[in-house]
């Protein structure tokens, strides 16, 4: 079975429904580098998966996922190839969510940032505890959303609306989000989990066939836009990440400190 080849995320089965859960609670399940591998792979093997038919991606803990692992972070700045092969790591990360023709319900138990917010935001039901927030700050630690925030935000909630939080990295409360129409649901955290077993075993209760292909024909839209604004935002993530801004950025946590930015 393919999970045994993962360390940070674990799964669960019950009938046809498999619980994946980000597994690093004492870091807010944030993504190192072996963690960020496993997730350019995670999707191609949950579609090629023959015992399931609906996936539900959650975090272990009070977090979905924190984003970047600070140390991860200056890892790739002190090695560029290191951040290369994290780009290339990050588009197969995206496609593979939009090729996965199965149903991908979002248990979001937690806060979800950067990268968090975006594998959240890329699952086909959204289901929010209440007391969660989501948001995707790149810009405050210098860095371009490129690894798929800037191509989910705007499909979500318009240009105006993704403008607005991609440039200042806001974080919005579950409520906000649903109200805007950037998850599905926000609900109670006491009633997370009956949301979403209803939601998980209605989608797996429908038919197979059906549900897999309408999702497949929904997403082919969003994998044309992937083909283009994609590699152009991860290249100009690469680019940021060569500034003094974010080597800034990153300092400024590591000495928990307001960066002061220059623009170079």
């Amino acid at each position: 079975m393919f999970e045994s080849r993962y360390q940070h995320i674990t799964f669960w089965r019950r009938d046809r429904v498999l619980t994946v859960t980000f597994n690093r609670p004492d870091k807010l399940n944030a993504v190192s580098g072996d963690m960020h591998r496993e997730l350019s792979d995670l999707f191609h093997d949950l579609a090629a998966d023959p015992d399931s038919d609906v996936i539900v991606l959650t975090g272990a803990g009070k977090a979905f996922s924190a984003g970047g692992d600070l140390d991860f972070l200056e890892r790739c700045q002190a090695e560029p190839a290191v951040f290369q092969e994290s780009l290339r790591e990050g588009r197969k990360l995206i496609m593979g969510m939009l090729e996965c023709d199965k149903p991908i319900v979002c248990r979001l138990n937690g806060d979800a940032v950067g990268l968090g917010a975006t594998i959240a935001l890329f699952c086909d039901i959204i289901i929010a505890a209440d007391t969660a927030k989501i948001g995707d700050p790149h810009v405050r630690i210098g860095l371009v959303a490129g690894d798929g925030g800037a191509l989910i935000w705007p499909q979500l909630i318009g240009y105006a609306r993704a403008k607005q939080y991609l440039l200042t990295g806001d974080l919005i409360t579950a409520p906000e989000a649903a109200a805007m129409g950037l998850i599905n649901f926000a609900v109670p955290a006491a009633e997370l989990d009956a949301q979403v077993d209803r939601w998980a075993g209605r989608l797996a209760r429908g038919p197979r066939l059906a549900t897999r292909w309408t999702k497949a024909t929904i997403n082919t839209g969003l994998k044309q836009l992937a083909g283009t604004l994609l590699d152009t935002g991860l290249a100009y993530e690469g680019q940021s990440a060569r500034t003094e801004d974010h080597r800034e950025a990153t300092a400024a946590l590591r000495q928990r400190r307001t960066p002061a930015f220059t623009g170079r």
